[in-house]
């Protein structure tokens, strides 16, 4: 699989881009630590992402990507240089991985410079060419990029653009290596384009450059370089599962699947986009598209556009960013294997130490003579001559006159110079120098018994982790989550209505300030139970869920996994919707605390809501004047639901109406107001699924009934299980 973009894909990106040229940047985003979004507004179009991903791709989308409710320091920045920044240029650095992407903003020009390979980088550079900011440190030979130093790009490769047959004919020439590694490296076309060229020219890829026929190499190289220049477009190339045919395959993507199938089907087959077909994708399945950001958007738009998610799903593990999640049983497991390494490579030190101890004792008067004879030129001819002269000796590989040692390399069982290296003292004997090695083995023992003594105590404790995993899998419970930071919901009260619609709604007085302020606009909903102090809420018209499709690994099959999206599609509220969320809002009111069995709930469009108040009133903290025309809910039931979910791989206790969460959630509970504390069924439900009371008591409205519960009070019932 192609793992990241050739100069050839930049080549064509850059075309694309440039038709861009005087948009706007809207925002910056930093959804994952790889991953930098510019939200680009043209003005003869609709806005689109620039999405780049560090070290791989760069490309164009109009997916939906939720995004961080707090930016980065690294999305900050930009967002400072490059809000509402014009994009006056496109350029590819020579014929590098390296694209340069120019901007004139309130600060002068800026530019973005995008290094597409090793670990990858993208860096703001200021008119001047001081770094204002990389996205990573990073330290090379001949370069440093870090913030207030002077930018550096890599250091010019060869163009192909730029050679003609005369200058193939002198690369060739001096190249000591075959047909292909030559296209390859010094005429920097990589190793697919040069296998191209090869096929092209129709040349065996390992032929000596010494005999080939340039004319043909030059043809090939030329009509590769016009087809992309004069006829690039998108392709995608799909290649076959062992055992299956490309007619197989090729029906499967006739079939023209839509949505996630698409997406996962793509996934799994892509293995490249490309600008050109070449001839090693004769024999494989191609996806055509109008232009080459559309392929790879196709092909990893989907995983790009979860990167939120998989963020928040690597925060449930503080071992390691980028590790994701971990059960105690695979953090035991990873531990176990490196001390195992780790005692496997002690053992080797140690046998390689006493061995080199050995040879030196075995081979006693070779050692003896060959320091004898370095003392005796070092006091006759001085260190600088007898390194000179060292270098004539097969015996000798190097010298340090600091330490006054050398690393002589000792006899092998011929008595060649094949043996080990060691490094010897001048001012030690012959048995000195052997019991320096012996003494580093036997150090290195002594290590190795604390280094077993640990492996032992982790092998104690896997034994009880994996005891207490298969324990907590048959009673229902979670594997423990640790998180650094919640969902920006989860600081409200929130629940799902059918569609996937987010609802939220205040805890407090300076939450319904929040919930109107912040989270109340455009097509939402604002609504309140008709009963003083109940919160205000607001059902989001395009803020919510939808299925994840790429179920975390850590999350189990009984417990359905979303996640959080911008924009849900073509949903639209509705009155069903409406009596949903009207149903919810009056659950959370004191409606639930009073006992009170129906209540009424109005809702309103949010111009319909302000903080103004009639000349000499006062609106209270937490409190909203509603004016106009109210869309009233009566005699609902106070009953709710509740249920687990996974939401941007982190399972979370949902509240909900009764019908929704026992269709959506195999794990439910459904609450009717009552006299058991709440206190005491956070208790039970923590007990038997592992979810923090903490975060089961936001749920819970006040004292309840259970009403009928599955899989949240008692173990969730096995497979085929009587009832």
């Amino acid at each position: 699989m192609k793992a990241n973009m050739s100069g050839f894909d930049l080549r064509a990106i850059v075309g694309e881009l440039n038709q861009y040229v005087g948009a706007y940047v809207k925002k910056s985003y930093m959804p994952h630590y790889e991953q930098i979004v510019l939200r680009i507004n043209p003005k003869s179009t609709n806005q689109f992402d620039l999405v780049i991903v560090r070290g791989s791709r760069v490309y164009t989308s109009n997916r939906d990507r939720p995004m961080p409710q707090t930016p980065p320091p690294f999305a900050m920045i930009l967002r400072k240089y490059l809000k509402n920044a014009r994009m006056i240029a496109v350029r590819q650095l020579g014929f590098d991985r390296v694209l340069a992407i120019d901007f004139d903003t309130k600060f002068g020009i800026m530019h973005l410079y995008i290094e597409v390979f090793r670990e990858g980088n993208i860096i703001l550079v200021d008119s001047d060419g001081i770094i204002i900011q990389p996205l990573t440190h990073a330290k090379y030979s001949e370069r440093i990029l870090k913030k207030g130093v002077q930018y550096s790009p890599p250091p010019p490769a060869t163009d192909p653009h730029d050679l003609d047959a005369t200058a193939l004919q002198e690369i060739f020439a001096n190249s000591e290596r075959d047909l292909v590694a030559t296209l390859g490296g010094k005429a920097n076309l990589g190793g697919t384009h040069a296998n191209a060229v090869c096929a092209l020219a129709e040349l065996e890829p390992n032929s000596d450059t010494k005999s080939v026929d340039v004319s043909k190499i030059h043809r090939a190289l030329s009509g590769l370089l016009d087809g992309l220049a004069n006829a690039a477009q998108g392709y995608l190339i799909l290649a076959p599962d062992e055992g299956q045919s490309i007619s197989e395959l090729q029906s499967i993507a006739d079939q023209q699947v839509e949505g996630g199938e698409r997406d996962k089907f793509l996934l799994k087959y892509a293995i490249e986009a490309s600008p050109t077909l070449l001839p090693a994708h004769s024999d494989k399945v191609i996806m055509q598209f109008k232009q080459l950001c559309q392929a790879v958007d196709a092909w990893r738009g989907a995983h790009d556009a979860g990167a939120l998610a998989r963020r928040e799903a690597e925060k449930l593990d503080v071992a390691a960013p980028g590790r994701g999640f971990s059960t105690e049983v695979e953090k035991l497991e990873r531990r176990q294997a490196q001390q195992e390494k780790a005692l496997e490579s002690f053992a080797k030190k140690i046998a390689k130490q006493q061995i080199i101890g050995h040879t030196i004792q075995n081979n006693w008067s070779h050692v003896e003579n060959l320091l004898n004879q370095v003392k005796e030129s070092v006091q006759k001819n001085g260190w600088r001559e007898t390194q000179k002269m060292a270098k004539q000796i097969p015996w000798i590989v190097s010298m340090t006159p600091a330490d006054r040692s050398f690393i002589t390399t000792l006899p092998n069982d011929e008595g060649q110079p094949k043996g080990a290296q060691a490094l010897l003292m001048l001012d030690e004997s012959v048995h000195q120098n052997a019991q320096r090695f012996f003494e580093a083995a036997r150090k290195q023992k002594a290590k190795s018994k604390g280094a077993i003594t640990a492996l032992e105590d982790t092998s104690t404790h896997l034994k009880r982790a994996r005891k207490k995993e298969v324990k907590a899998k048959e009673s229902g419970r979670l594997s423990k989550v640790k998180r650094s930071k919640r969902l920006w919901f989860e600081n409200h009260r929130w629940s799902m209505v059918t569609g996937g619609h987010l609802l939220v709604g205040g805890k407090d007085a300076k939450g319904n300030d929040a919930i109107v302020k912040k989270h109340l606009s455009g097509g939402d909903m604002y609504l309140h139970a008709d009963i003083h102090g109940a919160p205000s809420c607001s059902l989001r018209v395009t803020q919510g869920f939808v299925i994840d499709e790429f179920r975390p690994g850590h999350i189990p099959s009984d417990i359905p996994t979303f996640k959080l999206v911008d924009k849900l599609g073509e949903e639209q509220l509705n009155d069903e919707k409406l009596l949903q969320a009207a149903t919810l809002a009056l659950c959370w009111s004191r409606a639930w605390a009073s006992g009170s069995g129906h209540g009424t709930v109005f809702a309103v469009k949010p111009a319909q809501v302000s903080k103004t108040a009639q000349s000499g009133e006062y609106v209270g903290k937490g409190a909203f004047i509603v004016r106009g025309q109210r869309q009233w809910f009566r005699d609902l039931t106070v009953q709710l639901g509740i249920g687990i979910i996974a939401i941007n791989g982190v399972p979370l206790l949902m509240s909900g109406i009764p019908e929704l969460i026992k269709q959506t959630c195999p794990r439910y509970a459904i609450l009717s107001p009552g006299i058991v504390k709440k206190d005491k069924l956070a208790n039970r439900i923590y007990k038997n699924t592992g979810i923090s009371t903490d975060e089961i008591l936001a749920v819970l409205p006040g004292p309840c009934d259970v009403v009928e519960e599955s899989g949240i009070f008692t173990a969730p019932k096995a497979a085929g299980e009587e009832e």
